[in-house]
């Protein structure tokens, strides 16, 4: 029987929601991410050893990125932005592992992770402007492009999900052909090729979202 790509396979249901392979690659994630993340700041000095180095240094670039594109202190959006580069790293790359299809892989989880940037646009807007404020740049620079203006709020956010999703399909999509037909060790090239693919994935990812942040910020305006 021929699946489709954008299928997933249900594992158990809940009552009467079904869990698919998507969502416990994507707890089992979390979990992981989450305990590392717990090990490696337990033991912060305040002199640097070589693991905190690496940790602090690459906060540092993420604070610098954001602030570079946002104009402003990164304090508020490092959470986010942050917390979203590395699970979709990590989301990526996790399709590496044989018999692990990376959870960006499929539409479900994509459109879920741009789900939470096009809400995070309005938050952040509203909370920076105002809501009289954020809501008038809506109608700028005049009120018959309303319509259009939420359209594009709608459909920036469909884009951002299918990029992510179509390219990290695609790749694993490739790398699955080329390991049928060739053989274990042919992927390989691929498989390093792929872990690019992903790192630059979520980098784009990400600084789409500080993009829309911006926008919603009133940043692009000035």
């Amino acid at each position: 029987m021929n699946h489709s790509p954008l299928e997933t396979a249900v594992v158990f249901h809940l009552g009467i929601v079904p869990v698919g392979r998507t969502v416990l690659t994507t707890w089992a994630l979390m979990a992981v991410l989450t305990t590392g993340c717990w090990l490696v700041t337990r033991g912060l000095h305040l002199i640097a050893g070589s693991w905190q180095a690496v940790i602090e240094a690459t906060v540092i670039a993420i604070e610098e990125q954001i602030s570079g594109l946002l104009n402003r202190d990164a304090g508020p959006f490092l959470p986010l932005l942050g917390t979203l580069f590395i699970f979709v790293l990590a989301a990526n790359l996790s399709g590496i592992v044989p018999g692990i299809k990376a959870p960006t892989a499929s539409i479900e989880t994509s459109a879920a992770l741009a789900s939470v940037i096009f809400m995070s646009v309005h938050v952040f807007g509203v909370r920076f402007q105002g809501l009289g404020r954020y809501l008038k740049g809506y109608i700028k620079p005049t009120p018959i492009l309303l319509p259009l203006n939420i359209l594009s709020e709608i459909t920036r956010s469909f884009s951002l999900a299918m990029r992510l999703f179509g390219n990290i399909m695609s790749e694993e999509l490739v790398v699955a052909i080329v390991l049928a037909l060739a053989g274990l060790l042919v992927p390989i090239p691929f498989m390093a090729f792929g872990i690019l693919v992903g790192l630059v994935q979520a980098y784009i990812f990400t600084v789409l979202a500080a993009v829309y942040i911006a926008g919603g910020l009133g940043v692009l305006e000035k």
